[in-house]
């Protein structure tokens, strides 16, 4: 059995910085919402984790232990054969990675029929983690954590 997963860019419709704290993460409050395109992650069943990617922003996208596909595999502690298709440029600002980290958590916890992770874990992943598992119009506040969805999504041409 494979499992799809779409990964969508990450939009920022505001962005307040609202402090900073002590070990340096910025305090949000933000409203996100999310674009028609996107990477896709593809995971199956397999003895040990493995990453593909491709794509046409494959190259330069890291492959070793601190790619987030990797590390959301390994939180989940559930081995699969994932394929990134990366359609998003790397470090662009519009939460690629996260967003692959989070498609990587909803494809194995489908996959093998885990629990969502709690937030602080997804934060863990990244501060936009937790935001990039949502959909629709949502508000991130504190340095990610908190999450509100707005309402549904937007239909608006860009």
């Amino acid at each position: 059995m494979t499992v799809e997963v779409f990964a969508p860019a990450k939009i920022n419709l505001t962005l307040h910085i609202t402090g900073k704290r002590a070990d340096g993460y910025h305090l949000l409050d933000s409203l996100v919402a999310f674009a028609g395109v996107g990477d896709t992650v593809r995971a199956e069943k397999a003895d040990r984790t493995s990453l593909r990617i491709t794509g046409p922003f494959a190259e330069g996208v890291p492959s070793g232990d601190d790619n987030l596909v990797l590390r959301a595999a390994a939180l989940l502690d559930a081995p699969a054969a994932i394929t990134l298709e990366k359609r998003l440029p790397p470090a662009s600002g519009i939460g690629g990675g996260s967003a692959d980290a989070a498609a990587t958590v909803r494809a194995l916890s489908e996959l093998y029929d885990l629990p969502r992770p709690s937030v602080a874990d997804l934060v863990s992943l990244g501060a936009d983690v937790p935001v990039c598992m949502e959909s629709g119009v949502v508000r991130m506040r504190g340095i990610g954590e908190r999450v509100e969805p707005v309402f549904g999504p937007l239909e608006w041409p860009l």
